[in-house]
């Protein structure tokens, strides 16, 4: 008889709850005669003897043991109830349901980017999904020397290797570091698909993972929105152009200082530069304009003052006189 043998258990069940919990371990007591099992919805529960497996029970109900639960295990379906005698079993109650967890850097991201010889610090959040998907490996790994495990327990496993897998899947293939949420879906099916493999080793499957957002520090952040929009991705010129006008009619950049001179004559060169061309362009379209006037003046050769051969009168042959000298008819 058992330490325990004077304790009679009634109900072998799921006491302490929570719905963060994944697993919950009945133990330290003696199942005797009478005494009945619960599995609520959600749950399975697992008998165990010395660490070995002897059932897996995942109907909801209530259930007599020596009757509904001894019979169908494997060791122990010989075993005879006594009134004062017991059986030491340990009941690991499983929960079944998918958990969804929120998940966020904590410290920024340094991912490799050309411009930047830093690094560029990059902030991420999301969801992920997971379940218990082999009770063998949990209880050789976990329950085997835990009580209990929860939620938090995964996730500090997994936002302990989550940088590093940002980090690989963001920087694969070449990713569009000011577009990231562009390439989400793929940053993150890659994600999963090694945190499924890391935590297959406990008994855990990785059902989903979502990247909701990606967060630049607040100065390049204003950068990309700047560039959208004006609509000068890539063109730096331009860009620069533009905030120095910002900065001067804004007032950021003012005083007698160099900094403000050396604005006001870049600014003054480039408007000075932008007239000139405007000018030129006027010019050359004036010029092309009264050239094609003065082709569409100039006579098609005189014509009208060519002088016929032979008088149209007479028939007399002309010499390039403006008369005909034999009968004085008109021939200019």
């Amino acid at each position: 008889m058992g330490l325990f043998g004077n304790q009679f258990s009634n109900v072998v069940e799921w006491e302490e709850f929570r719905e963060d919990m994944i697993f919950w371990k009945w133990n330290n007591r003696e199942i005797k005669k009478g005494s009945k099992l619960i599995i609520r919805a959600g749950q399975d529960a697992v008998f165990l003897n010395n660490g070995k497996v002897e059932g897996i029970f995942k109907d909801e109900g209530s259930f007599q043991i020596d009757s509904d639960i001894i019979p169908f295990l494997s060791t122990l379906k010989g075993f005879k109830f006594g009134f004062n005698s017991g059986m030491r079993v340990e009941v690991l109650f499983v929960n079944t349901k998918e958990f969804t967890v929120r998940w966020g850097t904590q410290n920024p991201v340094l991912i490799k980017a050309p411009q930047l010889p830093g690094g560029m610090p990059i902030r991420a959040n999301g969801t992920f999904i997971f379940k218990v998907s082999d009770y063998m490996a949990l209880i050789d790994k976990i329950a085997g020397v835990r009580q209990d495990y929860l939620v938090e327990d995964v996730k500090i496993r997994i936002t302990a290797v989550l940088d590093q897998l940002l980090m690989k899947w963001i920087s694969r293939e070449g990713k569009d570091m000011f577009n990231l949420q562009a390439n989400a879906s793929d940053i993150a099916n890659g994600i999963r698909e090694d945190l499924d493999m890391q935590l297959m080793d406990i008994g855990i499957a990785i059902t989903g993972f979502q990247v909701m957002s990606f967060n630049y520090p607040q100065d390049i952040q204003d950068m990309i929105t700047k560039t959208a929009s004006h609509e000068m991705i890539g063109n730096l010129q331009k860009y620069q152009q533009v905030s120095m006008t910002d900065g001067i009619s804004s007032g950021k950049v003012q005083g007698g200082g160099a900094a403000a001179d050396m604005a006001g004559m870049m600014m003054g060169m480039n408007m000075a530069g932008e007239m000139l061309k405007n000018m030129n362009q006027n010019q050359n379209r004036q010029a092309g304009a009264d050239k094609s006037a003065d082709t569409a003046a100039v006579p098609s050769s005189a014509g009208g003052s060519k002088k016929p051969n032979f008088c149209p009168n007479c028939g007399t042959k002309n010499e390039g006189a403006n008369f005909c000298p034999n009968c004085g008819q008109k021939l200019g």
